[in-house]
């Protein structure tokens, strides 16, 4: 089973695949496949953010009992 990626991790890849399309290495050909991994990513990403800033909510609640 692969590793799960960190958030940060997960921003850089998609720093790096959005990079691409500004790059000489871009190509009309992969363009939709790398596009759509981004779109993918950026959905992860945005998850992910809604998942620590819940954990975050919980956390300042218990602190705010004690």
């Amino acid at each position: 089973m692969a590793e799960k990626k960190t958030i940060s991790q997960k921003i850089a890849e998609l720093d790096e695949l959005t990079n691409w399309f500004y790059s000489e290495d871009f190509s009309l050909d992969k363009s939709t496949e790398k596009y759509q991994k981004a779109t993918n990513l950026a959905k992860e990403i945005e998850e992910d953010l809604k998942n620590l800033k819940n954990e975050i909510t919980v956390i300042d609640k218990d602190f705010a009992k004690e």
